[in-house]
Parts: structure tokens; sequence; C-alpha cells
């Protein structure tokens, strides 16, 4: 991977043209360069850790054929510019509250008396004046982008949102003084004004100009030294690569890894981002028969990878929709969760009670093992240098068992799980068949609760022998104190999660799915989720 420095300037379209970018650092921030550098401001910087939304942008991409969530060819995504780096944005498009004043210079309002004029707010941002949606205003961008991307979709499909689904796709950007209701309010509002959409069709001719087929190769000074970043765009050259420089940071929706620069200060040197590798994001179903599977590629977003699997197995919905917030969502990747070896993880604890394994590559040769197993202890793994997670294949016989996911944390959106659980369980009339329970938030990695399912495989599936596992739980896990939640709590709740378990599952008179939701007892429900 040695080589010399690349003159390949970053190349991306954004306010209506493609810009050449040279000599900022990899691992500059699209927000640093957007205030500081493009001198677009209305981007505001609150938290900078991807957990507020003040910062939100959307990126648009070529959609791939068959995008059931394309708009005019583009794939639009929220993300948090904090925490992405700019040589990420080659080949894309990037879209800021600045762009919303270009759309309404196109369009005519019928409704203005003088029929020269021309709309000067957006309807996104005229929803939000009409039902007075910000009063500080250091947020509102961050919520204008996400209505934006929201208005779009739902344009794009002739649809509007319910209110739940607004609250969803707004579930990452934070306000704290205006309020939420007037903001979900201009959400709805911003259907009823005459419509302006976004002119895909030269973004789609810029995006196809820029694609490109060969590794992006970029290069900047830090002092006396030059760091590298590569994208290839093939699994073989990523493997290459990988095995070349093991060193190298591995990059891919930089949701965990942009904390480590923002926050830590940490050094990456060389970074080899994996999101341009079109087979790293596959989703598919493979093999037939017993040995049929769903295959998640490492490379696919936690949110095409949750949708994929609620849509498959609904009780899934809750956590999909809990995991973070949208903008997380549509970066981080579902492989990188898994490899970051985090021990209150969400997504580890429901592959695991899933079966599922991971698929690890290092040059060409390919293993795979069970998810369990690739853990060590506290963020250590079965990783050898120069490999890295290619994919996780879930066997679709697993979908089969009724599964749960449970998430405990403090708040019910965008929050770390002080706990997360992951069960399935199969039955034999009324015996236990198979049963799987893994913990996140319980161990220093995350694990199964071996004990507490032997206490219940064979067993009749009764409140008696749920009674009986919850005191082997107490073998299994040990717990820590720490600021989320107390050792005694996080196994108090354990053992009232495989409760509730039960009275989901029983065979006599299990509990409804609106017994035990909170989307039955939210006004206005009907979430995003219950239409997956």
């Amino acid at each position: 991977m040695s080589m010399t420095p690349s003159t390949q300037p970053i190349r991306f379209f954004h306010r209506g043209r493609i810009v050449d970018v040279s000599g900022v650092h990899p691992t500059r921030s699209v927000l640093d360069w957007l205030r500081e550098d493009a001198r677009c401001t209305g981007t505001k910087e609150g938290c900078n850790e991807g957990d507020c939304g003040a910062c939100t942008v959307v990126i648009g991409e070529l959609a791939e054929p068959g995008d059931t969530r394309a708009v005019g060819g583009l794939r639009l995504s929220t993300v948090n510019a904090c925490i992405q780096f700019v040589p990420t944005l080659h080949g894309k498009a990037l879209f800021t509250v600045e762009d919303l004043k270009a759309q309404c210079g196109k369009t005519r309002d019928p409704a203005l008396h003088d029929k020269h004029a021309v709309q000067s707010l957006h309807p996104v941002q005229q929803a939000m004046v009409d039902c007075h949606g910000s009063q500080c205003g250091f947020c509102t961008p961050g919520f204008i982008m996400s209505l934006w991307s929201t208005y779009e979709h739902h344009q794009d499909s002739g649809t509007q949102p319910t209110r739940q689904q607004l609250a969803d796709d707004l579930s990452g950007n934070l306000c704290r003084c205006t309020g939420y209701r007037p903001i979900l309010d201009a959400g709805q509002r911003m259907f009823d004004l005459p419509a302006v959409r976004l002119d895909t069709g030269p973004v789609v001719e810029a995006l196809t100009s820029l694609r490109h087929d060969a590794t992006f190769d970029y290069a900047a000074p830090l002092g006396q030294r030059v760091d590298r970043f590569h994208a290839p765009t093939t699994l073989a050259e990523l493997a290459a690569l990988r095995e070349a420089n093991p060193r190298a940071q591995l990059l891919a929706g930089s949701t965990d890894v942009g904390l480590w620069v923002n926050k830590q200060f940490r050094d990456l040197g060389d970074i080899l981002y994996v999101g341009d590798v079109a087979e790293m994001k596959t989703i598919e179903q493979r093999g037939s028969g017993a040995g049929a599977e769903l295959y998640i590629g490492a490379g696919a977003t936690l949110e095409d990878a949750y949708r994929a699997l609620a849509q498959r197995v609904p009780s899934l919905t809750d956590v999909w929709l809990r995991f973070a917030s949208p903008p997380i969502r549509n970066a981080g990747t579902m492989g990188g969760n898994v490899a970051n070896g985090s021990p209150i993880g969400d997504s580890p604890p429901m592959l695991m009670a899933l079966d599922a394994q991971i698929e690890l590559r290092r040059g060409a040769r390919v293993r795979r093992m069970p998810l369990p197993d690739f853990y060590l202890d506290y963020m250590k793994n079965q990783l050898e240098p120069g490999e890295f997670v290619q994919g996780l294949a879930v066997p679709l016989a697993a979908l089969e068992r009724e599964v749960r996911v449970y998430k405990i944390s403090k708040r019910f959106d965008c929050d770390i799980s002080a706990l997360c659980a992951g069960f399935a369980i199969a039955l034999d009339g009324e015996t236990v068949k198979e049963v799987r329970l893994a913990f996140g938030g319980m161990a220093a990695t995350v694990k199964r609760a071996a004990q507490t399912e032997a206490a219940l495989v064979g067993k009749p599936w009764t409140q008696a022998s749920v009674n009986a596992a919850k005191l082997a739980m107490a073998q299994d896990f040990k717990p820590l104190s720490d600021m989320r939640a107390s050792a005694d709590y996080r196994l108090q709740v354990a053992q009232n999660l495989l409760q509730r378990l039960w009275l989901e599952t029983r065979v006599a008179d299990p509990l409804p799915a609106q017994a035990t939701s909170v989307w039955s007892v939210m006004p206005h429900q009907t979430s995003a989720a219950q239409g997956a």
C-alpha cells in the first residue's frame, strides 16, 4: 500500500456544481469544511459527536437499480456532518440548508399576489415559520434537512407521513427550547404548501460523470508526514490493500471512528475506506433448503440491514427504530457495529439470538465462525492482522422462531443501552425445543446466557421453568455498575425480560403485541415500522 502522495482531488457535487477539494487532511470533517472553507455556515456544530443533529446534511448517491427508496435516480440520506470525513464525499452529492433557497428561486407561488414573485422560502422552511417551529434557531438547520429528506421521499411516492413517522425521522435531531410539538406541526404543514422539488437531473448527470472504477487515492500532509486515504471499489482490491497494510485504519460509516478524532484526538494515519465497495453492501438470500441464509455484507448500512431483518421478522421493528437515529443508521454499518466489539452494542445480541455467523477475510482466504466465538474479551476479538469482517450470515431457519429484542435505556430514542437482550425460542408443543438468550451490557462482551438456556431446553414452557431459569441467570452474569445502571438493576431487568418473553410466547393466552408495545399507548400511533 506504499505509494507516492496522490494529487487526485476530492470531487463531489455541491451548490449546483462539481467542486474539487485538495490539501485538506483526510480526517477533516465535512462540518469544518462547510463552515470554514466553503463558508456555508448554515450548518451548525452542537455536540460534535453525532448525537444532537444540529449539523445534519443530506448525502446524495446514484441509486442502484431496484432501490425502492430512490428519489429521481438518487438515494438521499441524512448524516451527521460533524463525524463524516471530507474524502468520503468523493463521487457523491452534498446538500445543506443553503440549497433549499436555490430550489425556491425556480418556483413561482400562485398564492402570491405578484405573479412575477417567487417563493423566498422552501415549504419546509415556510412551514417552520408558520408553525413557530424555531426559537433560538441553532438546531433549526438540522431539523430542516431531516424534514427536507422526509419531504422529498414522500413527495416522490405521493404519500404523507403520519405524525409518528415524522417523530421517527426526527429522532436524531434535538431541540432544547422550542419543543417538538410545533416542529411536528411543521412537518405536517409542509405538505399543504405549494410543492418545491429537487431537480435531480443535473445531480444524476454530475454523479454519473464522477463515477469511477479504480481505487480513489488521496493524500495530504500532516506536518512532515503524508497521510493517505484509500477507497477501493472492489472486494478483491480491498482485501489486497488490507493484507498489504494491516495497520491502516478501516473506515466504514465513521459513526465510531469519527468520535476518536473529535473527542479523543486520535491520529489515524492511513485510512482504508470500505464505503465504495458495492459488494460489501450486499443484502441477499443465499442457498436453499436447510442451508438458506440471509447474507448481510459488512458494509451494508444499519438502516438497510435492520430493514431487511424487520421485513422478515416484524418483532425486530422496535429495536430497528430505536437503534441510534436515522443519520447514524444511514451512515453506520452492521458489520462495523459487530466488529466494534462494544459490550453494549445492540446488533450482536440480536444476531446471536439468530445464530448468525461472522465471515472474515484475509487476502483470498475466507473463514466463518459463530458470532459468540468472535469475541474473546473486552474489545478483543478473533481478527488476525490484515483480516477484516466481510459479512454476516443469518440462517433463515432461525427467523422462523419467536424472536424478540428488548432495548433498555434512559431515553426511548437515540440512546445507548443500559442492556439489550436478544431472545429466540422454538417450542415443540409445550416443551422448549430451542432457545437463544443473548445479552449486551451484562458482561465484558456480548454473550449468551448458557446456563439459563440449559435450564430451559427440554422443559415445559411454564412459569415454574422461567423462575428456575431466572435463578440460573445469576450464575451466567456478574454485571458491573456504571453511569447507566447498577449491577443489581441489570440483573433484575434481564430476569424481567425473560418473564416478558414468556408472557408474549406462552402456549396459553400469550399477550398480544399491543399489550407490551409502547406504540399502542403513544398518541397518533401508526409508526413507520408498522408500515415497514
